[in-house]
């Protein structure tokens, strides 16, 4: 790669840094909806969490509850007597029926917002799609968000591209190990700091996502990508390149 594209930069498009905690403002109300009469244990893989439960929904709770203090455990995506001793606190902090139970009320009030839509939507939301892989409806709305984000106006295998990327970030053992935190690491992605992760992702990006869950990687097992129109950090230009698709350069 020419030392040249250097000067033509911006901004890098991703950076390393320590986890970015994710924003809860809805946790802040007081609800009191009954999360017990929420009964429907969906099978797209969003569902009523309680004690037994296991996946990447709780992984993700767990994960929130420990960022704030709640919950002392293991992020491992079992919903064991730890967890739900954590979850009481909470709901209990913030006026919720206190049984443990993660469903409606308590989804929202911990921000996780896809979460919660999925649930009372029965499992659709903006095209969103169930399960795969071992991944929850979330997860895979998420990376549709990630990649619509970061790439819409890449070719369609450039887009799958970005999903594997994440998904390669995941599995190493130098980032996080959920999608959530993976696209929230501090500085990981220009998107979230601007603020167009939120945007809603089109069909195309959601099957992006669905292909990369499903296993195909056109990077080659790139943990990085860079647009090196705008790139300027030194270090992404030192990063061996594993391929170019579109405008994006794929690297380890």
């Amino acid at each position: 790669m020419r030392r040249s594209m250097k000067k033509a930069a911006l901004f890098a498009a991703f950076a390393l840094g320590a986890a970015l905690p994710i924003a809860v403002a809805s946790g802040c109300g007081k609800m009191m909806e009954n999360d017990a009469a929420t009964t429907v244990e969906e099978s797209v893989g969003v569902a009523v969490l309680k004690q037994g439960s296991k996946g990447g929904e709780v992984k993700e709770v767990q994960r929130r509850l420990k960022l704030w203090g709640y919950y002392k455990g293991s992020v491992d995506g079992v919903f064991g007597a730890g967890t739900k001793a954590a979850v009481i606190a909470f709901q209990k902090k913030n006026g919720l029926t206190a049984d443990g139970v993660v469903g409606q009320a308590t989804y929202k009030a911990l921000g996780m917002n896809d979460s919660y839509n999925l649930l009372v939507g029965g499992g659709s939301q903006s095209g969103g799609s169930g399960g795969v892989n071992g991944y929850s409806s979330s997860d895979v709305y998420l990376l549709a968000r990630t990649i619509y984000a970061e790439g819409r106006g890449e070719p369609y295998t450039g887009q799958v591209a970005i999903g594997a990327v994440v998904l390669n970030r995941v599995r190493s053992s130098s980032f996080p190990n959920t999608i959530s935190g993976v696209v929230y690491q501090k500085n990981a992605f220009t998107a979230v700091t601007d603020g167009q992760i939120n945007l809603t992702p089109n069909e195309t990006a959601m099957k992006a996502a669905r292909d990369a869950i499903n296993g195909w990687d056109p990077t080659g097992g790139a943990i990085y990508y860079y647009n090196p129109a705008v790139a300027t950090s030194a270090w992404i230009f030192d990063r061996q390149t594993v391929t170019v698709i579109g405008k994006h350069v794929f690297a380890i």
